[in-house]
């Protein structure tokens, strides 16, 4: 029996018309784009930024000279040099903090959230003039999450410790941070891009983060009362670094108090104010040692792609592991009883 061929089917040149890709398909295909431009876009910001790192310079200094929170606290205090030294690296850092940062964004999974709503046209659906609005919450909402893991998650807080090692806070002191760090706006960036929102206002978001997070660091007097349960201040995040029991856990909002009040994780007392910063664990006291403490009992990371090709299998099985531990201290982060403080996450 001879096959019936749809006539419609054969283009001119007698061969036969491929089916056009889904919808989903280039949809799916226009967003990984959109993420690529707009993520080496961050990472040629980090040039543009010591700029920034000059203008802030000029500006916050003088405010931490005029109105200090810590009295006699010098410019030159302790360890001003090793943050310096991450300032003045964090361009050539930021690289494998991107690369970091795609790993995070993929496994975190809110891309998927972001394409079912993009898929759906539901951003669409909102008001041109809102939609920066709608982004900048659903982005410190996510952001909210990932910085709570990152402190909450073993596995995890071995890369975030680095950045709250500084016993000393200052606006410099925001640069000490682990290129795995980068990754702790991911999540949320992943997930306003596949959802469809402009990629400019992605972008605006992230670099917005970075930049107030400077300023938010600075040793300065100035509390903001009336705007404590409003947005972010200096005495937000100074209470966030310290290193008391009571404020531990706690504080981990971007911009908006907003999630730390829902979920129980606001501190913020009216009679007291910080005194101690650093951590409890023995961090190198050195940038290079610092940059490798958390992978230390990863082995020699030298070694890394040949025994990826010696044992892929073993390899997978250790990474799977290692994802695993990750997501069962997630789950736990996530539905532990609320309040500020906790015992850590131990499987």
């Amino acid at each position: 029996m001879e096959t019936m061929i749809d006539p419609s089917s054969i283009g001119d040149d007698g061969l036969p018309i491929m089916p056009a890709p889904p919808a989903w398909y280039w949809m799916l295909l226009g967003r990984i784009v959109v993420l690529s431009i707009v993520g080496f876009s961050l990472w040629y910001y980090q040039f543009e930024s010591l700029i920034t790192t000059i203008i802030l310079f000029i500006l916050v200094v003088p405010m931490e000279k005029i109105f200090p929170r810590h009295k006699g606290q010098k410019v030159r205090r302790p360890k001003w040099r090793l943050d310096v030294a991450y300032a003045l690296s964090a361009p050539f850092l930021n690289v494998f903090g991107l690369i970091f940062a795609v790993i995070i964004g993929f496994f975190s999974f809110t891309w998927v959230l972001g394409l079912i709503i993009g898929y759906f046209g539901l951003v669409d659906m909102i008001p041109s003039s809102m939609q920066p609005l709608v982004a900048f919450v659903l982005f410190d909402f996510v952001g909210y999450w990932a910085h709570r893991w990152y402190h909450e998650v073993p596995e995890l807080w071995k890369f975030h410790a680095i950045h709250h090692s500084p016993e000393h806070m200052d606006w410099i002191s925001g640069f000490r941070i682990h290129p795995m760090d980068f990754a702790l706006i991911a999540p949320g960036f992943f997930f306003l891009v596949f959802a469809g929102f402009s990629p400019e206002t992605s972008g605006v978001l992230a670099v917005l983060q970075i930049i107030t997070g400077l300023f938010l660091h600075a040793n300065v007097s100035w509390r903001f009362r009336p705007l404590h349960r409003l947005i972010q201040t200096p005495e937000f995040h100074h209470w966030h670094h310290a290193n008391e029991k009571e404020a531990h856990c706690s504080n981990y909002s971007g911009f908006l108090p907003l999630w730390d009040i829902i979920f129980g994780t606001y501190y913020m007392p009216h009679d007291k104010r910080p005194q101690v910063y650093g951590v409890d664990e023995d961090v190198p006291k050195e940038m290079m040692a610092q940059l490798t403490y958390p992978i230390r009992d990863w082995g020699n990371p030298m070694t890394w792609p040949w025994k990826i090709i010696r044992h892929p299998f073993r390899t997978f099985g250790s990474c799977w592991r290692f994802y695993m531990q990750v997501l069962r201290g997630v789950k736990h982060s996530t539905f532990r009883r609320r309040g500020p403080y906790y015992p850590p996450f131990r499987d």
